[in-house]
């Protein structure tokens, strides 16, 4: 059966429907009205004579046809968008959009920094950051590139390590002062500490070959990596904070580090893409200029044990 550029084109515009979860946004993602969109669905259905979506006034879902109908157009309009990202590759100077997100003190202070270095080497790549806590949905978003710490396993996406970053514990001068040092990882459980929501409220450290697993618990949880440091500097309690966060503020005299002896357990950083993004050249250079920007914590880490 042949099939017409125009049932082409409603497979397609199907596919988004699917990934952005409505008509609406199916239809602000790909630029048509979303009457447009739904001539493409009825018509679709109409030509295949089988009943592709399930619709109401809040939600669509799949059928089962749809569902396996799906497989099929994904992959066609996975490989137009890898057609067209080919031919981008070809061009001598990388161009386009690329939209970002990252976490908002990660990005504030070191993807900020790092975009704004990068966009002057590549002033024709436009740059679309959103700043957010909250775990985003790449595809739906249209996202092209998501920072985060651990490489979740959404469908249809890929993960690229870019680094690791060192942590430390850290407490104000004036929190000391009141309740004292730490000296040994089961004094941390006596300790008051600043919860970060958005991590793990058990401390793993080692040293040598003993490992030290730490139940922490403290009167202030925040899910803002930037209110946790903030909390910890006004005398709070104890938080594990980032070396890019704690190096100035140790410097500053606002913090002090503690038991430094101890290992901790580095957090890694990806980019999660969608699949596509691989054959991107401007997404492949922005990757590798944040790996590259991200080395040079790997000095002040160590600097900081010393």
């Amino acid at each position: 059966m042949d099939i017409s550029f125009e049932q082409l084109k409603s497979m397609i515009v199907f596919a988004r429907v699917v990934e952005q979860g409505s008509l609406s946004a199916a239809a602000k993602h790909i630029g048509l009205s979303r009457a447009v969109v739904s001539y493409h669905i009825k018509k679709l259905e109409t030509h295949l004579a089988i009943k592709l979506l399930n619709r109401s006034t809040r939600s669509i879902t799949l059928t089962e046809a749809g569902s396996q109908y799906y497989q099929r157009c994904r992959v066609i309009a996975e490989q137009a968008s890898a057609a067209q990202q080919q031919i981008e590759n070809l061009k001598n100077e990388p161009e386009g959009l690329l939209k970002i997100t990252c976490p908002v003190n990660l990005g504030l202070q070191i993807i900020v920094p790092a975009l704004n270095a990068f966009r002057t080497l590549y002033p024709k790549i436009d740059l679309d950051l959103k700043l957010t806590d909250e775990v985003v949905n790449v595809i739906k978003e249209g996202i092209d590139l998501a920072v985060r710490g651990a490489p979740l396993p959404d469908s249809g996406l890929q993960a690229s390590k870019l680094f690791s970053l060192s942590t430390c514990l850290c407490g104000a001068p004036a929190y000391f002062k009141k309740h004292g040092y730490p000296t040994t990882p089961a004094h941390l459980t006596a300790h008051e500490w600043v919860i970060y929501k958005l991590t793990s409220s058990t401390i793993e450290l080692s040293k040598g070959n003993r490992s030290f697993s730490i139940k922490v618990k403290g009167g202030i949880s925040t899910n803002n990596a930037a209110a946790r440091t903030a909390f910890v500097e006004g005398g709070h309690g104890l938080g594990r904070i980032p070396i890019y966060d704690a190096w100035p503020k140790i410097q500053a005299g606002t913090l002090e580090s503690v038991l430094g002896e101890y290992q901790l357990n580095d957090i890694d950083l990806y980019g999660v893409f969608p699949s596509g993004g691989a054959e991107s050249k401007k997404l492949r250079l922005l990757i590798d200029y944040l790996k590259t920007f991200f080395g040079q914590y790997k000095d002040l880490a160590q600097g900081l044990k010393l």
